[in-house]
């Protein structure tokens, strides 16, 4: 089937599954109301677009997912994982040593999701569903619940991407306005300069608090009051637990350096995986280029689900095969929202096919190389921090 009209599919059975009014006392929470997309309209592009994708995977014999390839990628970063860790606790190195061990821990911590995890969790890895769940383990390993990532992430972010009120991860703290519906403080004016900052926090907040939060808050993005299952309850705990004991607790007790150390490396380790992560997702979608939009007062949205992507959703360094190494492949996240079921390892063939529908149909195509991106990043911050209702693009 399609992989468009699949996603389109996916999105209907998770508005489907959000809980209905009954006027019960069960009824836990409202939902709120899902922007619709008429994907009636530039259905000639999706159908073309589709057509083209399929044909490249059928005409050259080769699977959508994971290649040889890509599973050696993934058998180098968890190597590097799993051999920093074991170094780190075993090896008896000096204090500095270790605090370098605690850094390359970190950035393998963002290898592993980006480059493992993150296909697996959303189905793109294997076409066989034990080996996506069981590598989708890798993210609960990290400290970071991979049941909430489908919902913040899979559902709430790809469905609609850059829309605020119901993207999950245009939301961060208050103290970084990333849209024009968000109220414009004082301390904004500063916000290109702190963010980077705050990016060094992402993954710790994320592994101690936030996960905590949205789960038992039950409100993400639009899927509001869904009941969880019973294993999630069980399984929340059980791997923060698993987390705490791996990146603190035995540290703690193997580490000669005393506690201060070693909580100083365990901050350190989260502060280079949490601004990597942060760094990829915020150069895919908040950039000058990258569009935010609303629904109109019926709640339909201007183009189809598919365009939409192509105005929210930006590459940087496409062609450069090292940043699509560390990455996942998620320097092409223009390819990534319009097919997030196919593997990440084949985005680079896809990129030509996307671009040169778009361009044929009078689409967007946004990318830049990795300076020009950052640079336009902090140029968002900075008029998203000083302007009520700054206009980009």
């Amino acid at each position: 089937m399609e992989n468009l009209i699949t996603e389109k599919n996916n999105r209907k059975k998770a508005a489907q599954s959000q809980p209905q009014s009954k006027n019960t006392s069960k009824e836990k929470t409202n939902i709120k109301k899902a922007p619709r997309f008429d994907n009636q309209e530039q259905k000639d592009f999706v159908r073309t677009l589709n057509r083209r994708v399929n044909n490249y995977f059928k005409d050259n014999n080769i699977s959508k997912t994971a290649n040889t390839k890509m599973i050696l990628k993934g058998l180098f970063h968890g190597t590097i994982w799993i051999g920093s860790y074991c170094m780190l606790i075993f090896g008896g190195f000096s204090l500095g040593i270790n605090y370098l061990l605690w850094a390359i821990l970190g950035f393998s911590i963002a290898m592993v999701s980006v480059n493992i995890a993150h296909d697996a969790i959303h189905g793109a890895y294997s076409k066989h569903k034990w080996v996506n769940d069981l590598l989708s383990h890798t993210f609960n390993f990290n400290g970071a619940s991979a049941y909430m990532w489908t919902k913040m992430h899979n559902q709430a972010h790809h469905t609609y991407t850059n829309i605020d009120g119901h993207d999950e991860d245009i939301a961060p703290v208050p103290i970084v306005r990333l849209c024009a519906e968000a109220p414009l403080w004082s301390i904004h004016r500063y916000q290109h300069i702190y963010s980077f900052f705050l990016y060094t926090l992402s993954t710790l907040s994320w592994v101690l608090m936030k996960d905590y939060k949205k789960f038992f808050a039950n409100d993400v993005g639009n899927y509001t009051g869904q009941d969880h299952p019973r294993k999630e309850y069980f399984l929340l705990f059980f791997y923060k637990f698993i987390n705490y004991t791996l990146f603190i607790i035995i540290p703690l007790i193997m580490l000669p350096y005393g506690w201060v150390n070693t909580i100083l490396g365990f901050l350190l380790m989260h502060a280079v995986s949490g601004f990597f992560l942060a760094v990829i997702f915020m150069l895919a979608h908040v950039v000058e280029e990258a569009h935010f939009f609303l629904p109109n007062e019926e709640g339909n949205m201007e183009n189809s689900w598919a365009v939409h992507q192509l105005y929210t959703t930006a590459n940087f360094s496409e062609e450069s095969e090292f940043m699509a190494f560390i990455t996942g492949g998620l320097n092409q996240q223009v390819e990534h929202h319009l097919f997030p079921n196919i593997c990440s390892i084949h985005y680079p063939a896809l990129s030509k096919i996307v671009k040169k529908t778009a361009a044929e149909y009078g689409h967007p195509y946004l990318t830049a190389p990795f300076p020009i991106a950052i640079a336009s990043h902090v140029r968002f911050l900075k008029r998203m921090g000083s302007e009520e209702n700054p206009v980009m693009h």
